[in-house]
């Protein structure tokens, strides 16, 4: 059995307690996720774009794009060539606190096992939820885990959420995607445009495979024939069910998510 790994750094060093310390209170600091095979990240433009734009959001200024690959080829220097990898920015000024001008902004690295996500099919339970800057993936998420346990109570696998107006915008730690038989249809509504989504849009573009985005709601789905989640895990799994309508033709539409994601093509930081 080969060993498990974790390695955590902090601006490019190996992190230690006092540096840590600070984190394990903090809830104001943004992050992306990748699945890093053979050393190398499919959509690492899109990773970067996040991290700026984020950083640009929360503390009015984004650390250069080559600052950030240093730190991702320092952290996969010392393991595998396959790993999960979650890069965290945080500032030096902390949370609760009237952040002055120009803080510092730190990176923490954190590699692991690599990852594919669940098999599936996947039940998801429904819950009305909006997100704090719904467009930042951001830390402090208490609702999703609260939600994401409540859903499993419920005899489901996880939780789909409808905004006050009723319209899907994404799961727990996924992006929802859903199918009519011929189009691949992206649910309008508030959300974090993951990075797993851009890239496959962006190729079933480039594929010519029909999408478009629009409101979907409960009363929807019965016009559906199938949906999916995605994260940076996977770019598909299958769902069988949300509430209590059944989406069993989801198949193809998960052929269409893995080919346009495995045309994409992998970058190393």
């Amino acid at each position: 059995m080969a060993a498990i790994f974790h390695d955590v750094q902090r601006n490019g060093e190996p992190a230690q307690a006092p540096d840590l310390a600070p984190l394990a209170f903090a809830g104001y600091a943004h992050f992306t996720a990748m699945q890093v095979r053979a050393g190398g990240v499919r959509g690492l433009d899109v990773h970067l774009r996040r991290l700026r734009e984020a950083s640009i959001a929360m503390f009015g200024q984004a650390l250069p794009d080559e600052r950030i690959r240093s730190l991702l080829r320092a952290a996969l220097r010392t393991g595998p060539a396959d790993v999960s990898l979650t890069a965290t920015i945080h500032g030096s000024a902390g949370e609760f606190t009237a952040a002055p001008d120009g803080q510092a902004l730190e990176v923490l690295v954190r590699t692991g096992p690599p990852s594919a996500g669940p098999a599936g099919p996947l039940a998801l339970a429904v819950f009305e939820h909006e997100r704090m800057l719904p467009h930042v993936k951001h830390v402090g998420e208490v609702a999703k885990t609260f939600y994401l346990r409540e859903a499993v109570r419920a005899g489901c696998d996880d939780a789909a959420f409808v905004d006050g107006h009723g319209r899907f915008s994404e799961g727990s730690i996924w992006n929802l995607v859903f199918w009519n038989g011929e189009t691949v249809i992206w649910p309008e509504a508030p959300m974090l445009t993951g990075t797993t989504m851009q890239i496959v849009q962006r190729q079933l573009a480039h594929l010519a495979i029909p999408q478009r985005t629009q409101p979907v709601t409960v009363a929807d789905l019965a016009t559906l024939t199938g949906a999916a989640v995605m994260n940076s895990w996977t770019p598909g799994v299958a769902v069988h069910r949300i509430g209590t309508t059944a989406l069993p033709g989801s198949a193809p539409l998960l052929a269409l998510l893995h080919r346009a994601f495995d045309t994409e093509p992998r970058v190393a930081p």
